[in-house]
């Protein structure tokens, strides 16, 4: 089972001073930082996936990239770009949800052929509308005819793409995207690209879905899936279901949701082989918008504000070093907790305690917790927030590790 992290430009600074909260002065982003195949090890991934719509923008604005970013993208190659190790394979996708609002995709599948082709991708997927909904297979419910249009647009692109690939000679693998709201409408999508000549089938729109409803949707492919053809899953990340899946012909996945988590969620931040932990949220007094509006109202002063700051962060470190008591560590957030939330907020305190008593950073075998120590568990910044991310990719690739396949 292979595993893809979608790329959205994330690195971080190996030479970021965590105490002083500030970059080298002579920090240049794009030569000096790093992605988390070359923060960690193992590679937390077996390749990486690239949308168009995130390197050249989509009909919701501008992507990622900036322009000089674009231009080096293209001009180098996807390898090279990335700095990739041979181990990381890569593919490319046109990034549906960035026009899910669209009647029809924006782009010409030459375009696509174009970018997959002249970034060097080993494998890109045809061009798909996304559809969001699910009927299960007992129910005689009628689909939207929007969802029936879509669908059928989804597979006269992928045959379209299929043949320019063939009439073009494209060096990359094409894989067939399948769109469907249920396990029918899903088994006739892959039927049909199969037809088409597609041995690789990704497969789209499924993200809402429960892992049963997943589930019952790859049984129903089982009817008419070849032997030899794979099957990927779109933006789905199921651990406690990826041996169930594999065996309905599931060889490969892409999801963020693991990095996501460590600044996204509300308390699953920090995970490790069989927990997760709260992340201890320290925000900046100089760069958090709701504390810099609070002070700018009045309702706290900005050096109270800024001294209850400092006081966590060494309170937090010397707790690192076993220098000062749990206790005084949480009277120093508890402090802080109350400028920056007020009374009516909810309190995470509990939370707190829990991950600085367990201090899973302390027994983590990856290379950032070993190197930075509590700094990864603090939620502040996005060089501590990505690093926790990168630590997460590393518990996820072990967790895979770990399964059977076969």
């Amino acid at each position: 089972m292979k595993f893809y992290f979608p790329d959205s430009q994330d690195l971080v600074s190996p030479t970021y001073d965590f105490v002083n909260d500030e970059y080298s002065p002579y920090r240049v982003r794009q030569r000096d930082d790093v992605y988390a195949h070359q923060a960690v090890t193992p590679i937390p991934y077996d390749g990486i996936l690239v949308s168009k719509a995130v390197v050249d923008g989509s009909m919701k604005g501008a992507g990622k990239y900036s322009a000089p970013q674009r231009e080096r993208f293209y001009r180098l190659g996807v390898r090279k770009f990335f700095r990739l190790p041979d181990a990381c394979s890569t593919v490319g996708d046109c990034g549906a949800f960035n026009y899910i609002d669209e009647e029809y995709p924006p782009y010409e599948v030459d375009e696509v052929l174009d970018f997959y082709g002249r970034c060097g991708f080993d494998a890109g997927i045809s061009i798909d509308h996304i559809i969001f909904g699910y009927i299960p297979e007992e129910s005689d419910q009628e689909p939207e005819a929007a969802w029936v249009n879509r669908q059928q647009i989804s597979l006269e692109l992928a045959e379209n793409f299929f043949n320019s690939t063939k009439k073009t000679g494209a060096q990359f693998q094409p894989i067939g995207a399948a769109q469907g709201w249920g396990p029918h409408s899903y088994t006739h999508s892959v039927q049909e690209l199969q037809k088409m000549g597609y041995r690789r089938i990704a497969l789209g729109g499924m993200v809402p879905l429960k892992s049963h409803e997943i589930l019952a949707c790859l049984r129903a492919i089982d009817s008419v899936r070849n032997p030899d053809t794979e099957l990927h899953l779109l933006g789905i990340n199921r651990v406690e279901s990826m041996e169930q899946f594999a065996r309905h012909g599931v060889t490969s996945f892409d999801s963020t949701s693991a990095f996501r988590q460590a600044f996204m969620d509300d308390r699953n931040n920090y995970h490790t082989a069989t927990d997760s932990y709260t992340a201890i949220r320290v925000p900046q007094v100089d760069a958090n918008p709701a504390l810099k509006r609070l002070i700018l109202s009045g309702s706290i002063s900005q050096s109270q504000a800024i001294a209850a700051e400092r006081a966590c962060l060494r309170t937090l470190r010397e707790f690192d070093r076993e220098e000062t008591p749990l206790e005084e560590v949480l009277g120093a957030l508890e402090t802080y907790e109350s400028l920056v939330l007020g009374p009516k907020k909810k309190s995470y305190l509990a939370l707190y305690e829990r991950t600085l008593s367990d201090a899973p950073w302390r027994t983590c075998p990856c290379a950032l917790c070993k190197k930075h120590g509590i700094e990864i568990a603090i939620f502040r910044g996005s060089e501590r927030n990505k690093r926790r991310g990168f630590h997460n990719l590393t518990v996820l690739e072990a967790k895979m590790r770990a399964l059977s396949f076969t």
